[in-house]
């Protein structure tokens, strides 16, 4: 009788092992998997007034300000403002975003930081006056203009003054 009982015990030992290898095989494969899987192929919409903004913290409550970027290691950051997302970017310089993305300020839909533009429009969520359009209009700027103004925002304001002076 001793050795059964001896037997019976030895014999759940190496399954309760191959258990746990499978097991923790199993999770390695998951965690790999969400370490490479990459920034999703487009744009992702938030959870519109429950995502925080990833520079002021506020939630993203307003699409049409809506920004959104993705890193190398597939994590996307919202914002709620074009101009959150610039001032990020330079708190962040070592940050190399695979994607930006820019929510349409009149429509409801995305934009790629490569066919942005923005126009200036008041109010927005943060004061950084800046809403995303598709094609140039009359006074847009460009992507790299609009985060000089989000940069140097005294700057940006004296030339739209100077701008408005002129006949």
């Amino acid at each position: 009788m001793n050795t059964q009982t001896a037997r019976q015990r030895g014999g759940s030992s190496p399954l309760l092992l191959f258990g746990l290898l499978l097991l923790v095989g199993l999770g390695a494969t998951v965690w790999w998997v969400a370490r490479h899987a990459g920034a999703p192929a487009g744009p992702v919409d938030p959870v519109w007034d429950r995502e925080a903004c990833a520079h002021c913290r506020m939630h993203v409550s307003e699409p049409g300000f809506a920004a959104q970027l993705h890193t190398p290691d597939g994590e996307v950051l919202f914002f709620d403002d074009p101009g959150c997302l610039f001032a990020y970017l330079d708190e962040h310089p070592a940050l190399h975003p695979t994607h930006m993305w820019f929510h349409h300020v009149r429509e409801p839909r995305w934009i790629p930081a490569d066919r942005v533009c923005f126009v200036r429009v008041s109010p927005t969520p943060m004061g950084y006056g800046l809403g995303a359009v598709d094609r140039p209009e009359p006074g847009s700027l460009t992507l790299e203009q609009a985060r000089e103004r989000v940069r140097n925002p005294e700057r940006a304001r004296r030339e739209t003054d100077r701008a408005e002076d002129r006949p």
